[in-house]
């Protein structure tokens, strides 16, 4: 998956460029779904920063096999980025987890 595949999954399923962010919480990786948006006058980085922050996003997720994961979720949820509330996908990482498991990703 590239940046530019990840973008078109977000584009499709929502119609908007919502930014995408990896959070550890409680020892679990998540890819997050945000609230701002490319679109939105506000967003904090340029178009070219937005992408590059997905190909970062997207480098990982092909390193962690979580591909798959994400286009299954975002098939299947019904669930919406809102302001103060992104949307959350959890990754299974199986037995690699703990080699993933970073202080700061």
């Amino acid at each position: 998956m590239t940046g530019q595949e990840l973008h078109q999954l977000l584009l499709n399923k929502w119609g908007r460029s919502y930014d995408v962010q990896l959070r550890q919480i409680k020892g679990r990786i998540f890819v997050q779904v945000m609230w701002k948006y490319l679109e939105q006058a506000s967003f904090p980085l340029s178009e070219q920063e937005y992408l590059e922050h997905l190909n970062g996003v997207a480098s990982y997720l092909n390193a962690w096999g979580g591909e798959s994961q994400i286009k299954m979720f975002l098939a299947k949820t019904r669930e919406r980025p809102r302001v103060g509330k992104a949307v959350s996908i959890p990754l299974d990482l199986g037995e690699v987890a703990s080699e993933w498991i970073l202080d700061d990703i």
